[in-house]
């Protein structure tokens, strides 16, 4: 399984030797992640890894979702059921049906980041099978428990400078607070995840909007509610946030004069909303958003085109973020413009844009990347996290956008050991793009190491204020 040193690279074998060149300059740059899932409470608590099928299996949706596309139960593969009904708990069981249906990943960036951590890692250079399963568990098993493969020490050893991890709007960030507390020098900050007290679609959304006001001290009005949000963003900003992120079913946005804000927040409240009435708040808070990033700071994400739980009886069973989140077609220009005429002229304001409509990228938002002072345009993002569609990526929007309007990489991970071996494929990735430029003669070699540098390490850290 030993991975190749000239995987991703061109195959032609001059520009292969100018891609080797690149990312050899970069290959070893620190890590800046500023958008993930990964966990606060392990870097707070820094407790080993339970086992190789925790770590490995049972949070990754990039896994099991394959899986469970092939007919493998989600209760076989350890994932929790919402009602606490029974599921597998023995982690070899889990990790021999993994190891069986390993075949299942060939072609897909999931097996690359999987031997990526098993080589880089564990030390292991063969390629998972029924035959090895107990003998690849039981040796990383051994290896967990030791204090390098705790994830303190493993932010280390991945040579990360910061990662932000994704929190709610309503979460005490108690995790945070311990981390600060204890002294430890890694850079974990909070990102600031407004959707369920934003989204009146959100189960117990009602509840939530309450909740979210008590904790602010606030009365549940709109003047109230905005500033609960106030609030809670500077308790995120006084932990170490540098950025938001709203997760809509689409990009639009609206401004309405504050009375008809207001009076639609009362109709969503106290309820029941119409369809219309939910879409137009999720539209009319993406402006407010933008209005309290012009006033605080923070880099504002927009990650839209999602039609999130599409399948019933797996939301039902199992709740939110288990691979049934799947794209449509999403469309900015008309969408955005309420909110790009308030702001988009405003330098104050970094909002980057997500897609997983990829049509869009050359249509749609590099153009307005390439214009608006407010817009960056963020990197592929869960269905197009992929070497393919990395490449098409920065060949559709670069001519528009340049690289200057890009943010770099975010590895929009929740399985950490992962995270190294996204970078890395990004780097390389980026450095096969930029050998070509350079083999066409539409580069200087030397302007495409500054390039590479910039789209491994600086502009992520520019674009995120980290």
């Amino acid at each position: 399984m030993a991975l190749h040193p000239d995987r991703l690279f061109p195959a032609d074998p001059g520009t292969r030797g100018i891609a080797r060149r690149l990312y050899g300059a970069v290959a070893n740059l620190p890590i800046i992640s500023p958008h993930g899932h990964t966990e606060p409470a392990w870097y707070a608590e820094d407790k080993p890894f339970p086992d190789p099928a925790q770590l490995f299996v049972v949070p990754d949706h990039y896994v099991f979702r394959m899986l469970y596309s092939q007919g493998v139960p989600l209760e076989a593969l350890g994932v929790p059921r919402r009602d606490g009904g029974p599921t597998e708990a023995d982690g070899r069981t889990i990790w021999r049906l993994f190891a069986h249906h390993f075949p299942l990943f060939r072609g897909t960036p999931t097996r690359l980041w999987f031997e990526h951590a098993l080589e880089s890692v564990f030390g292991i250079d063969e390629r998972l099978t029924d035959s090895n399963a107990d003998r690849l568990y039981d040796r990383i098993a051994d290896t967990l428990g030791r204090p390098e493969m705790r994830p303190r020490a493993l932010y280390d050893r991945f040579n990360i400078e910061a990662i932000a991890t994704t929190d709610s709007a309503l979460d005490d960030l108690g995790h945070h607070r311990a981390m600060r507390q204890s002294g430890w020098h890694g850079r974990v900050v909070p990102t600031y995840r407004p959707d369920a007290v934003v989204d009146p679609d959100r189960t117990g959304f009602r509840d939530n909007v309450e909740r979210f006001c008590a904790l602010a001290g606030e009365a549940v009005s709109w003047t109230g509610y905005l500033a609960a949000h106030r609030a809670r963003r500077a308790a995120f900003k006084a932990l170490g946030a540098t950025a938001t992120d709203h997760g809509h079913p689409s990009a639009r946005t609206a401004d309405l004069p504050p009375g008809e804000a207001a009076a639609l927040f009362d109709r969503v409240v106290r309820g029941p909303a119409s369809p219309a009435d939910a879409d137009l708040f999720r539209a009319q808070m993406l402006t407010e958003m933008a209005a309290l990033s012009v006033e605080d700071g923070l880099v504002m994400q927009l990650h839209p085109g999602s039609v999130r739980n599409h399948n019933p009886l797996v939301f039902e069973r199992f709740g939110p973020d288990k691979g049934a989140d799947i794209p449509q077609p999403t469309g900015y220009v008309h969408a955005l413009k309420p909110l790009l005429d308030r702001f988009g002229n405003d330098p104050r304001l970094t909002l980057i844009l997500f897609t997983l409509d990829e049509a869009q990228y050359g249509r749609e938002l590099a153009p307005l990347a390439g214009h608006y002072p407010a817009l960056r345009l963020g990197p592929p993002w869960w269905f197009f996290d992929s070497p393919e569609g990395m490449l098409r990526f920065r060949e559709i929007a670069t001519e528009t956008a340049g690289f200057a309007n890009t943010v770099g990489f975010n590895d929009d991970t929740r399985a950490y050991l992962s995270i190294p071996a996204r970078h890395d494929m990004a780097r390389r990735i980026d450095c096969n793009y930029l050998a070509r430029l350079v083999a066409e003669h539409r580069l200087d070699e030397d302007e495409a190491h500054d390039l590479a540098q910039d789209l491994a390490y600086g502009l992520a850290k520019r674009a995120y204020r980290l």
